[in-house]
């Protein structure tokens, strides 16, 4: 289980924006295989679903259905409201990748604030109570944090 930042997101989070800002109305994308090996690099794997506020749909540079998040408390950020999606395509869920809302075709970036980490059913950055998508499929996220450790 290993989490990584893009050089995106480190100069946001290093920067103004923050955490929340820098994501805030974006979506997060579940793939199946291997994680790449940094938030840079262009996605791998069969995307499986997009996940979205109450699975709605979302468009890139507008509001409408992303992701929010509750103020920070305690050095940490968590989910708002119900986050979930509809599986697109068949497959075992390995990794996932939170997107800001700006347009990110998911290729190779060095500019695009991007947290890739792992899916599994507990222990991982990303906990879905069933890896196994099928089409058509609801997944529903219970729980999503990203924590500014204090050390």
């Amino acid at each position: 289980m290993t989490t990584r930042l893009s050089t995106g997101l480190r100069n946001a989070l290093a920067g103004s924006t923050g955490f929340a800002a820098t994501f805030a109305n974006g979506v997060i994308e579940v793939y199946s295989g291997a994680q790449p090996a940094t938030a840079d690099a262009a996605a791998t794997g069969t995307l499986l679903g997009t996940v979205t506020l109450n699975s709605g749909a979302f468009v890139p540079g507008a509001p409408g259905n992303g992701l929010t998040f509750a103020a920070a408390a305690n050095g940490a950020v968590a989910k708002s409201g119900v986050w979930s999606f509809n599986g697109v395509a068949a497959g075992t869920a390995g990794w996932f990748r939170l997107k800001g809302n700006a347009v990110d075709a998911g290729g190779i970036s060095t500019v695009l604030p991007r947290l890739d980490g792992a899916v599994a059913t507990s222990g991982a950055d990303l906990n879905l109570s069933q890896i196994v998508i099928a089409v058509s499929a609801p997944s529903t996220i219970d729980s999503f944090s990203f924590t500014i450790p204090a050390n």
